[in-house]
C-alpha cells in the first residue's frame, strides 16, 4: 500500500513540475512576441537611417596659406593696409617693415563678456578642456608677402590668439593655439579685393 501512495506521489511531483515548465515556456514566448513588435526591424542587415532631405550644407574649405597671388608686393601692401583700416586693426609700426613686406597688427579685441567670450574664442581657437571663465578674447596678425618674381607672391597669415581668464583674484593671457579662423577671414577679404572674385560661402546643394 504505501509502495502504491509513494508512487501515485511521485507522479504529482513530475506532473507538477512539466506543467510549471510549460507556463514558463510560453510566458517567455509572450515576451518574446511583444519585444518583436516593439522593435524597428532590420532591412538588409542594418537599421533604415531617417531621411532629412537631400539638401545637404557645403563648407567651404579654409583658403591656401600661404596664397600666391599675382600682383606686385608694393601693391599687395597697400591693400592689406586698406584692409587693416578697415576691420579697425592698428598697425604696430616698431615690429613691421613695410619695404620686406611684413606687417603686425597690434592686439584686435574680438570678445567682452564672459556670456559671449567663450563661443567667440572656440570660433578662433582650440580651447583647451577646462572650466576656465573666459571675459575677454583677442588676436594679432604678422602678414608676410614674399615674392616669387616681380608679379608673384605668396602672402601668408598668422594669427596670436589669447584669451583673458579671471578667478577672481587675478585675470591674465593666455595664448591659445588658432584655429585658423583669423587668417581664413582675412586671406578671403584680400582675395577678393586683389581679384573681384567673391569667395564662396556655405551653401546647401543637392549632392
Amino acid at each position: 500500500m504505501k509502495k502504491l501512495f509513494y508512487l501515485f506521489l511521485a507522479l504529482f511531483i513530475f506532473s507538477s513540475a512539466v506543467f510549471a515548465q510549460k507556463g514558463i515556456d510560453r510566458q517567455t514566448e509572450r515576451i518574446k512576441e511583444e519585444g518583436n513588435k516593439t522593435t524597428p526591424q532590420r532591412s538588409n542587415g542594418a537599421y533604415r537611417s531617417i531621411d532629412f532631405g537631400k539638401g545637404k550644407t557645403k563648407v567651404r574649405e579654409p583658403l591656401a596659406n600661404p596664397y600666391r597671388m599675382n600682383a606686385r608686393r608694393d601693391v599687395l601692401v597697400g591693400k592689406i593696409l586698406d584692409i587693416l583700416k578697415e576691420k579697425k586693426l592698428i598697425v604696430n609700426e616698431s615690429a613691421s617693415r613695410l619695404k620686406d613686406g611684413i606687417i603686425v597688427t597690434e592686439p584686435f579685441v574680438f570678445a567682452k563678456g564672459a556670456v559671449i567670450t567663450r563661443n567667440e574664442l572656440n570660433r578662433y581657437a582650440v580651447l583647451p578642456s577646462s572650466d576656465t571663465s573666459w571675459t575677454r578674447g583677442r588676436y594679432a596678425l604678422t602678414i608676410e608677402v614674399r615674392s616669387i618674381d616681380g608679379i608673384k607672391n605668396d602672402v601668408s597669415v598668422t594669427a596670436k590668439v589669447e584669451g583673458r581668464s579671471e578667478n577672481g583674484l587675478i585675470s591674465e593671457w593666455t595664448t591659445l593655439q588658432s584655429a585658423g579662423a583669423a587668417e581664413d577671414e582675412f586671406l578671403v577679404k584680400l582675395v577678393e579685393l586683389i581679384t573681384g572674385t567673391v569667395i564662396d560661402a556655405p551653401q546647401d546643394t543637392d549632392q
